[in-house]
């Protein structure tokens, strides 16, 4: 792609997300988010592969969907009010339709028909761009508007998405609809601890974005887009092999790791909401999760391939590892001691 096109994409993701989080009007809101979305359509279409074409058409019609459900939301209240002010969303009907309006845009099931497919038709850093940045302004609207979501609605909706998530996960050999699972089912814990505590959502997602730009990041060092082919990933970069280990296991939510931390915090805060069952059923799903990322972690650093693969195998290059990624992983693995000062601050 053109550098001067790339920076002007790229300026205007930025632009679109900033309007957004910092907007009291849902017109100024709506305007944020569909100036994101018409420039991750070209990012995401850039390879001119036909599966990236039709990448880009899904995203985009279901992305302008989600946005018109926004904006009749709004409209809606505001007929109802006489309020434009996001924070001041109180009519009935005007949240129900603004909490799925979002959770098409976020990829909740049962609206997450869209996200595998997408991200599969994009590069891996696109994948990241929307598993991460563009999952932002979303999630922002929702923290606005938490005190008005339906709590039943945002409960089955997580619940759903995480057992959606780990069970379409298991049988993926595509390392790209494998993180789309993973992204699922970690919003499905996002939506559950909401409507409770908001900041503690903000968290979970702050620190979902760290680990999975790291395991982006290292599979886009390697170049593995499929299981076939991380599982010669260990001539080229063993250490990063074997790191990637460790940061699996943290975005499956082991102890000690980083991952472990906004479970825990989730779990204690349904326990204190008198919701121990679905705490119960949240932590039970998670490990169809952790199956998937076992086996990614498996096919990384444990074994070689049980047959001949199709391959070439390269010998190990002594090349310098990217730091940022040697920085997001130190992050995704040890921040788990300092949690007593990161519940302080939340």
């Amino acid at each position: 792609m053109n550098p001067q096109a790339k920076l002007v994409f790229t300026t205007s993701l930025i632009l679109g997300t900033t309007i957004t989080i910092s907007s009291n009007h849902w017109i100024m809101a709506w305007a944020g988010l569909e100036i994101n979305t018409l420039a991750a359509i070209p990012l995401i279409s850039k390879s001119h592969h036909p599966r990236a074409i039709e990448a880009a058409t899904k995203y985009f019609l279901v992305q302008a969907a989600a946005s018109a459900l926004v904006l009749f939301s709004s409209m809606t209240n505001a007929w109802h009010t006489g309020q434009w002010d996001i924070t001041q969303l109180t009519h009935p009907t005007s949240c129900l339709i603004l909490t799925s309006a979002i959770s098409i845009k976020l990829g909740l099931v049962p609206f997450h028909f869209w996200f595998p497919e997408v991200l599969q038709g994009s590069s891996l850093m696109t994948g990241l761009l929307l598993s991460t940045a563009m999952k932002f302004p979303p999630i922002t609207l929702l923290f606005m508007t938490s005190q008005s979501q339906n709590h039943t609605l945002l409960t089955t909706m997580a619940i759903m998405s995480v057992a959606l998530g780990g069970w379409m996960g298991l049988n993926q050999t595509q390392t790209r609809k494998i993180l789309a699972f993973s992204s699922i089912s970690h919003l499905g814990w996002m939506a559950i601890i909401l409507t409770y505590n908001p900041k503690l959502t903000m968290l979970n997602f702050y620190l979902y974005t760290l680990i999975t730009a790291t395991v982006f990041l290292t599979l886009n060092s390697m170049k593995a887009l499929k299981l076939s082919t991380l599982m010669t990933s260990w001539t080229k970069t063993p250490s990063l092999s074997s790191i990637l280990l460790l940061t699996l296991l943290s975005l499956a939510g082991l102890p000690p790791l980083t991952g472990f931390l906004p479970k825990w915090l989730i779990i204690q805060e349904l326990t204190k909401q008198e919701m121990a069952s679905a705490a119960v059923i949240m932590s039970l799903l998670s490990l169809l999760g952790l199956f998937f990322y076992l086996r990614l972690a498996y096919c990384a650093t444990i074994t070689l391939p049980p047959h001949t693969t199709n391959h070439m195998k390269s010998w190990h290059v002594n090349k310098p590892t990217n730091t940022l990624i040697a920085v997001l992983t130190t992050l995704s693995i040890i921040l788990l001691p300092i949690s007593p000062m990161i519940t302080a601050i939340i």
